[in-house]
């Protein structure tokens, strides 16, 4: 008679797998931060602007802010569409008149090398039509 070796069918089962296979994840994360770092400096504002430093804190906002950049040449953009010095005062009323009671957060950005006669122009159209929050934009810290 013949020996008869232990069989393993039916007894056990297989141990599960614990292993995970990371690249798969690793080349989809690469890919992603490469896909961010190419994005990432195209959703900056639109008007090229030189601004000023200060050391002031980041304000808290609410709601998406109107947007007014001065450039160099003294051009003015309202959410980076190109604004006549005529135009302006019409379309901050129309701004102020839609918006309500509530009064939208104005940010405006003006270069450093403006002229602050230029600025204090813009501000005071602002202050007439009722927009009177207004932030101006600043980069990090100034220096001291």
């Amino acid at each position: 008679m013949g020996a008869q070796l232990p069989s393993r069918r039916g007894k056990g089962r297989r141990a599960p797998m614990a292993d995970i296979n990371v690249t798969p994840l690793v080349d989809v994360m690469l890919v992603l931060l490469i896909i961010f770092m190419v994005t990432a400096p195209l959703l900056t504002a639109g008007v090229q602007v030189n601004l000023p430093e200060s050391r002031a804190r980041p304000l808290d906002q609410d709601q998406k802010p109107i947007q007014i950049s001065i450039d160099e040449q003294g051009a003015v953009f309202l959410d980076n569409s190109p604004v006549t010095d005529a135009e302006l005062p019409g379309l901050l009323d129309e701004i102020a008149t839609a918006r309500g009671e509530e009064a939208p957060q104005v940010f405006l950005r003006a270069d450093t090398r403006l002229d602050y006669g230029k600025v204090m122009r813009v501000m005071g159209e602002l202050n007439r039509a009722g927009l009177n929050k207004v932030s101006l934009v600043t980069t990090g810290e100034g220096k001291e």
